[in-house]
């Protein structure tokens, strides 16, 4: 079985269970999905409703209990770890709330990393071509604690888009920043998302990200219902 070459990630069945001391916990229940090439996604839903679950599974970091999840045509659920990983460094860039620089190394040196893990031989043009564009390229030889929290974020960014991913993965990119900073770290999401044709799948708690995004859905009691007005989702989260 594969997925149609127009759709980049198809979810089926998608059931995802812990363990605790008095039994389990089911978060993700009989789930259905499936986001189409270059397509913007947003999940929205109330906290601890899986959202974050759901794209790491969806991304091959984690896995699911039972369910096929297909990503840019390959079967994550039939490949073990080092495959996995070895498909995401090939298709997919990730945006975290927690930017997850690391310390020892400038912006310019965090932003150029995975390109040079990939073998991509031009890292450090690209590096400064995508510095240029989240404009930092004053801050390229800054380290992390040297950054605003906007900056980090801006760099972060830049990381996610140096391989050129198909796919893009983005977890509450503006949470945890100002208003002025989130808005234009969203700016620079859609902009670069739509210059390169990348495929956006954002899990965020505001609505007017979400707004943005070509297809909304809302995240309750473990299933994914499809919204076609945001206004519907507002109401439901905060009855959820």
């Amino acid at each position: 079985m594969t997925s149609s070459p127009q759709i980049e990630i198809k979810a089926t069945g998608l059931t995802k269970r812990v363990k605790l001391t008095e039994g389990s916990l089911t978060i993700l229940n009989d789930l259905h999905l499936t986001i189409k090439r270059g397509e913007s996604v947003a999940i929205v839903g109330a906290s601890g409703s899986g959202k974050s679950t759901l794209l790491g599974i969806l991304a091959g970091l984690d896995t699911a209990s039972e369910g096929e999840v297909f990503l840019a045509g390959h079967p994550l659920h039939q490949l073990d770890e080092d495959s996995r990983a070895g498909l995401r460094a090939s298709h997919v860039g990730f945006v975290f709330q927690s930017f997850l620089l690391l310390p020892g190394l400038t912006a310019l040196e965090n932003i150029t990393l995975p390109a040079e893990l990939a073998g991509i031989h031009n890292a450090k043009a690209r590096g400064l071509e995508l510095l240029a564009k989240v404009g930092l390229s004053e801050r390229r030889d800054f380290y992390p604690t040297q950054l605003s929290g906007g900056e980090q974020q801006r760099v972060a960014i830049a990381r996610a888009f140096i391989t050129e991913p198909r796919i893009l993965f983005a977890d509450e990119p503006s949470a945890n920043l100002d208003e002025k900073t989130g808005l234009l770290v969203e700016d620079l999401l859609f902009e670069l998302n739509q210059q390169q044709g990348t495929t956006l799948v954002l899990v965020t708690h505001k609505t007017e990200l979400a707004e943005r995004c070509q297809q909304q859905y809302l995240m309750h009691h473990g299933q994914l219902e499809q919204q076609t007005e945001l206004a519907s989702i507002s109401e439901q989260r905060h009855v959820g």
